[in-house]
């Protein structure tokens, strides 16, 4: 082999070298951005979660982080408006009048898919502004009926993750970036201590109490009014759910009846009911409330959405929740 050629094959080779040396090094550097993107990201997360007091499954809020992430949603988030006049309760999802869905007057959605409804002041959208990886607003509750009319419901998995998070706000009536009933923060979450434990499907509820920064002791079920929560409810029922997308400025809901499966879940199907809608309620005869989106599948799928079944655990929760 003449000296020439060997030295051509000695080039070649050093440049397959130092290809794939350059190769190596990209995805090295790739790895080691991704990888401190990635530690960037859970250090954020964390940023925004709190231990409370895990055996009993209770937060209290601290008023000042409170009032930052109050602060915080109505900085380019959302808006407030004025405050519409309380009507009765005369409008139901879908801007239909309210009827007694047991009594006659209900039928399912047709097609059975979620569809875009009309904006309800008892339901509305959670928002947790920061760098906690989530949208804008992520998860969805329903202000309940309580002696001291400050309470939402909402699914456990929308409020504690490997802690409770502190940078919650919820927004009654939310649509297309305005807050008409204002925006409200939590003094203090609930949830069963098993869900902290093991994240059991048949204990994905809790229960927030609020406050809204800037209106010292105003009530929120006086502004927005409340469904009426009922536990161990008779099943198969008339049901409607409703949340918010994540990707959506408005709510959606869908009709089917609500069936058990198993003892301890609620199903109802229906398509399209996506990511946000979590801890949205199931509601039936109107405003009576019997379950929130979670649950089985952290809520379910594209066809069929769960809740927990609202029995003696969970009443007993909204009796911890609701005692001063």
């Amino acid at each position: 082999m003449s000296s020439s050629v060997h030295a051509h094959q000695e080039h070649q080779a050093r440049r397959a070298r130092l290809v794939r040396g350059s190769a190596l090094l990209a995805v090295l550097c790739s790895l080691l951005l991704a990888g401190g993107w990635y530690v960037w990201e859970l250090r954020a997360i964390a940023g925004h979660l709190a231990d409370g007091d895990p055996v009993r499954g209770v937060y209290q809020q601290d008023p000042e982080r409170a009032d930052r992430t109050a602060s915080d949603t109505l900085d380019g988030i959302v808006r407030e408006a004025p405050e519409p006049p309380m009507d009765g309760k005369a409008f139901g999802g879908g801007g239909g009048p309210l009827v007694s869905w047991r009594s006659g007057g209900w039928r399912p959605s047709e097609p059975l898919e979620a569809r875009p409804a009309a904006a309800e002041p008892e339901i509305g959208a959670l928002f947790s502004p920061g760098d906690d990886g989530d949208p804008d607003h992520h998860c969805s509750g329903a202000v309940v009926h309580s002696p001291g009319g400050d309470l939402i419901v909402t699914a456990a998995h929308c409020v504690y993750m490997a802690g409770f998070r502190t940078n919650l706000a919820f927004a009654p009536g939310y649509r297309d970036g305005v807050a008409p009933y204002g925006i409200w923060v939590p003094t203090r979450i609930d949830v069963d201590p098993r869900w902290i434990d093991d994240r059991d499907p048949d204990l994905d509820v809790a229960f927030l109490r609020l406050r809204r920064p800037g209106y010292p002791g105003q009530r929120l079920e006086d502004v927005t009014g409340a469904e009426t929560i009922a536990f161990r409810p008779a099943l198969p029922a008339p049901a409607r759910v409703v949340g918010y997308p994540n990707d959506s400025e408005e709510p959606l809901d869908c009709r089917n009846t609500a069936v058990a499966s198993g003892p301890t879940q609620l199903r109802l199907d229906c398509a399209d009911v996506p990511n946000g809608t979590s801890g949205g309620p199931v509601l039936t005869d109107g405003t009576t409330l019997i379950g929130v989106i979670g649950g089985r599948d952290g809520g379910g799928d594209e066809e069929t959405s769960y809740s927990s079944y609202f029995g003696d655990g969970v009443r007993a929760l909204y009796e911890r929740a609701t005692k001063p």
